[in-house]
């Protein structure tokens, strides 16, 4: 079992920066990846970016050059450095981890963290 807590969220003006942390416990161990998503107002959930154990971080075209991805190698916390933000990037961010257990792989999720950019 995984639990994960986001912070960091916040209002920010377009063109400013926030930090997203996301503190992992449990079994961490088992984590082979780990994301963040975001989801606007009345929209599906999306990916924004992902890093895997001992690869390179993958981020979406919308937010590559502006956000960095970043996690300690105990996998104890993830952070996502989002700059120059635009109000597109508005939405709740999720924090995400993906465990595997034998041949069992698991989703864990946070509970999500507000990000509002005003124009």
């Amino acid at each position: 079992q995984v639990t994960l807590v986001e912070s960091g969220g916040g209002l920010v003006q377009a063109g400013g920066s926030l930090r997203l942390s996301c503190a992992a416990s449990g079994t961490i161990s088992t984590i082979n990846a780990m994301a963040w998503y975001r989801q606007a107002p009345g929209a599906v959930r999306e990916l924004v970016a992902l890093i895997t154990s001992g690869g390179s971080p993958f981020y979406d075209d919308s937010v590559k050059g502006r956000f960095t991805m970043s996690s300690d190698n105990a996998k104890n916390w993830v952070h996502l450095q989002m700059n120059s933000l635009k109000p597109e990037d508005t939405g709740v961010y999720y924090c995400k981890a993906v465990s595997v257990a034998g041949d069992v792989e698991y989703e864990y999720w946070g509970q999500g963290t507000q990000v509002t950019v005003s124009s």
